[in-house]
């Protein structure tokens, strides 16, 4: 959590807590303020997970619209951006194996939210052969790579 506050001062930006239940999410950017505000008596790792959500808008220079597509692929890429940063390759791996695979656990175990441990499975993919982190198009073109031992 100290990293992500250091992150936010270094950017510049106010942190504020606030009652937002009538939002319906538990944390947002405001561009034009450079505030980000988070829902105040959220468990820790509710409020990790929110608070490097919120930074990846900020990162990636995400402006709030009504337009669905748009909000989507922006949640998206939030949620994938801060699960990249608060869940480690090697603390996955213990927390799937021990879990069985159970995401409401591993989110516990990782301390984090559900929803980026299921960010984080969608930045993987299995081949036969090996594990790839954000795999993309091209020779050598990942984050990381397991090669998975029978």
């Amino acid at each position: 959590m100290r990293q992500l506050i250091d992150m936010v001062h270094r950017l510049g930006l106010t942190l504020e807590y606030a009652d937002l239940a009538h939002l319906e999410h538990d944390g947002d950017f405001q561009p034009s303020t450079g505030r980000l505000r988070l829902q105040e008596g959220l468990p820790h790792r509710i409020e990790r997970s929110v608070l490097a959500h919120e930074l990846a808008h900020v990162i990636y220079g995400d402006t709030p619209t009504p337009f669905g597509p748009v909000a989507w692929k922006q949640e998206r890429r939030a949620d994938e951006w801060a699960a990249l940063r608060l869940i480690s390759k090697e603390d996955y791996k213990l927390a799937e194996l021990v879990r069985d695979g159970h995401a409401p656990a591993m989110a516990h175990d990782l301390d984090v939210s559900l929803d980026l441990v299921r960010a984080y499975q969608r930045v993987l993919l299995r081949t036969d052969v090996a594990v790839y982190v954000r795999p993309r198009m091209g020779l050598g073109q990942w984050d990381d790579r397991d090669r998975v031992t029978s």
